[in-house]
């Protein structure tokens, strides 16, 4: 059973987030390819060898989708702008995209829902890939250029903005390990993409600053790592693990530099002169974004740096295979709190759970209770004193799951990928049942 809404401050937002590629659908409105296009397109890359291009054709169905936002008592919406969708090719507008988002931001504000917009989340466009894309310098002046076009039309209406989602994603996931877009392993482009994901924000940050936006975040991951057993070589590798999952970003945007730990592989692949940009990268932070989703344990592995091997832990698992562990949000809430934002306003920007669709698409007893341990742990975080102000469940619809294809479904609410039908969920009326008692 989900806590009551009186649980938490009179003033916390409870929101839906999505993601431009994942639900809008690429070859719609004048959108240009992005390397997620040129990725799916890739045998081997995506398990049902699809791709976003029509998605949850959220692109003529927002209206439908704002309702059900709206219907279910949230206060907001996060979403996500598309690079490709405003500059197919990167850097000259395209007037439909920005009249879409114009349209979408409006119906926001038309049902009485917050706009929390995300600048960035992973759809570049592929004529910047051409150019090297998170690898080349230039990508920070670039995407500051995309940020003052977004700020420019709708940053009078958005209620904060974040300028990059999961950071970790962009570089690490992206470039080390290849599972997502550009699919690239290798170390040289991994930690550059690390340290340029983040010049990009802080030359981003500044330049909305200098633009007069306010209420300016980011948005990281945290994933909790814990040794596989208790030897020395198992705290060795979960510490590696946690330096370049869960502490390289937020130490930098803290002013804390990088920590040594990740330092000790990444270091002699980073661009020349990467120390310049510290105090760019550390331009204050109005709010801090948080997503959560598991736990891995971890342990040593043969071979060259970071020799880690992740194994999974005891607790049940999602359709995605992830374990479920709600505590992990109050650790990482109060750790963040403590040792990197102090009283900086955090917001829970993702928390949610894949769970395959049975022959009653509307049952899931087991989401209603991932929320419901989900949000006693950002209580707890709050009666521990971190100034916690929203909770955003990810996602509001079934939705393209990137490399996994439309087979994992987080959503409140049922797609049928062939009639765009939208169903919602129990989840979706537990939550309703919540918010609007």
């Amino acid at each position: 059973m989900l806590p009551r809404r009186t649980d938490f401050p009179q003033d916390f937002v409870f929101g839906a987030a999505t993601a431009a590629y994942q639900i809008e659908g690429s070859r719609f409105g004048g959108a240009g390819p992005s390397h997620w296009d040129s990725f799916a397109a890739t045998p081997g890359n995506i398990e049902d060898h699809s791709s976003g291009a029509t998605a949850c054709d959220h692109y003529h169905l927002w209206q439908t989708d704002l309702d059900l936002v709206r219907d279910a008592g949230f206060d907001a919406y996060r979403f996500s702008t598309s690079w490709a969708r405003i500059m197919p090719d990167g850097r000259h507008l395209n007037p439909e995209g920005l009249d879409f988002y114009d349209r979408l931001v409006d119906g926001m504000l038309a049902r009485g829902l917050q706009p929390f917009l995300t600048l960035y989340h992973w759809d570049l466009p592929a004529a910047l890939a051409d150019q090297g894309g998170w690898r080349n310098r230039d990508i920070a002046s670039w995407f500051a250029d995309y940020a003052r076009a977004v700020h420019e039309r709708l940053g009078d209406r958005v209620a904060s903005t974040a300028t990059l989602n999961e950071p970790w994603c962009i570089a690490w996931l992206s470039h080390f390990l290849g599972h997502h877009a550009p699919g690239l392993r290798d170390i040289r482009a991994a930690s550059r993409a690390m340290h340029h994901v983040l010049l990009a924000h802080g030359t981003a940050m500044q330049a909305l600053r200098a633009e007069g936006a306010g209420n300016l975040g980011i948005v990281l991951n945290f994933e909790t790592a814990h040794p596989v057993d208790d030897s020395p070589k198992a705290e060795d590798a979960a510490a590696i693990q946690d330096a370049i999952y869960n502490q390289w970003f937020i130490r930098a945007l803290c002013g804390q530099g990088y920590p040594k730990a990740a330092l000790k592989g990444i270091e002699p692949y980073l661009p020349d002169g990467w120390q310049q940009d510290m105090d760019l990268i550390a331009t204050p932070l109005d709010w801090l974004g948080v997503n959560y989703y598991t736990r891995k344990l971890h342990g040593p592995a043969p071979g060259l740096w970071p020799g880690n091997e992740a194994a999974d832990g005891p607790l049940p698992k999602t359709q995605m295979g992830w374990e479920i562990r709600p505590e992990g949000l109050s650790e990482f809430l109060i750790r963040l709190s403590r040792d990197h934002v102090v009283n900086l306003p955090i917001h829970v920007t993702e928390n949610g759970m894949a769970l395959a669709a049975g022959a009653d698409i509307t049952e899931d007893a087991a989401r209603i209770d991932f929320i419901a341990g989900h949000l006693r742990a950002a209580r707890a975080a709050l009666d521990a004193g971190v100034n916690l102000r929203s909770f955003f469940y990810w996602s509001l619809l079934d939705n393209y799951e990137w490399a996994f294809g439309y087979g994992p479904r987080f959503g409140l609410v049922h797609v049928d990928y062939d009639t765009m039908k939208r169903t919602p969920k129990a989840s979706w009326h537990a939550i309703r049942a919540m918010l609007t008692a």
